[in-house]
């Protein structure tokens, strides 16, 4: 998948507080970056791995996250499904952190997102939020102006913040700047291991990409991803292995190879400490969870 850097996202506040936009898939757009404002979030298509400060775990159709600024994230389809081109992958909107405080000055009843809004700062994914109530209010967004923007954007905000199932994704404040991440080079890192995951890559070797000496950029990786560079290596090998054990029916032994672990022993190893799980029992947890899905959408 072609990832290149996406131009800087600006928004002219002396005519819209909120920013709505919407790609398909594949894109160009794909890439770990981060910006100042606050995301909302939709996927609509495709199976993938969504990258969000130090988190990684999978997305699916009807994934609704919340980054807070400066976040850095990134969603990644899965190479390893049969997806057709979509018209429509992503609907997001971006909203500012000055609006949004000059909003609870003025009104401070508004102030009951700040749970929500403070949890973003680490990224939150509200689980099985109802995918055609999203998508509606995504579009009511996308179909207004002016101030019923606004309204029915907050509409959507208390939608979300009242939703019961809502996952903290990243435990580690890894907020940077956009162009703090330009200048470390770790953002072509991050996207070379998210592409190129089943490669031998060391960390001398991910330094020169990142155009620092090793000692630099171990430093800055882990500051600005989260966890250690050879850590990161490993969660998006064992995700990918995870998409592989739920839509293929390849051996363990092969996947291990497919992902870039040496030895099924390894494999094993680092998997359980990433999944608390072997691939064996995820495959079967998963499946069986497919299953009972079916049967209920059936009924």
């Amino acid at each position: 998948m072609s990832i290149v850097t996406p131009e800087f996202e600006f928004v002219d506040r002396a005519s819209e507080s909120i920013r709505y936009l919407e790609h398909g898939w594949p894109t160009d757009l794909c890439r770990w970056h981060s910006h100042p404002e606050y995301e909302l979030h939709l996927l609509l298509a495709t199976n993938g791995k969504a990258f969000v400060g130090d988190y990684i775990g999978p997305f699916g159709p009807g994934a609704l996250f919340l980054t807070g600024p400066n976040l850095p994230h990134n969603w990644v389809t899965d190479e390893v499904g049969d997806y057709a081109p979509a018209g429509t992958r992503d609907m997001l909107v971006q909203f500012d952190s000055n609006s949004v405080a000059a909003m609870k000055d003025a009104f401070p009843e508004f102030r009951e997102f700040d749970d929500l809004l403070k949890r973003s700062v680490g990224g939150v994914e509200f689980l099985d939020f109802d995918i055609s109530q999203s998508r509606m209010h995504m579009e009511t967004i996308r179909d207004s102006q002016g101030a019923e923007r606004i309204l029915r954007f907050l509409n959507f905000l208390l939608a979300v913040k009242a939703h019961p199932k809502q996952k903290r994704l990243s435990d580690h404040n890894v907020a940077v700047t956009e162009l703090t991440v330009r200048k470390s080079g770790i953002a072509d890192v991050v996207d070379h291991i998210t592409t190129n995951f089943a490669e031998d890559i060391s960390l001398e070797q991910a330094a020169e990409i990142a155009h620092l000496s090793p000692t630099a950029f171990s430093r800055n990786f882990q500051k600005l991803t989260g966890t250690r560079f050879s850590e990161f290596v490993t969660k998006v090998r064992v995700g990918q292995a995870c998409s592989m054990l739920q839509v293929t029916d390849e051996k363990v032994a092969t996947i291990c190879h497919e992902v870039g672990f040496r030895n099924l022993a390894n494999f094993n190893r680092h998997f359980l400490k990433v999944k608390a799980m072997t691939p064996s029992a995820y495959r079967d947890l998963i499946r069986t969870e497919l299953s009972t899905t079916r049967v209920h959408i059936n009924d």
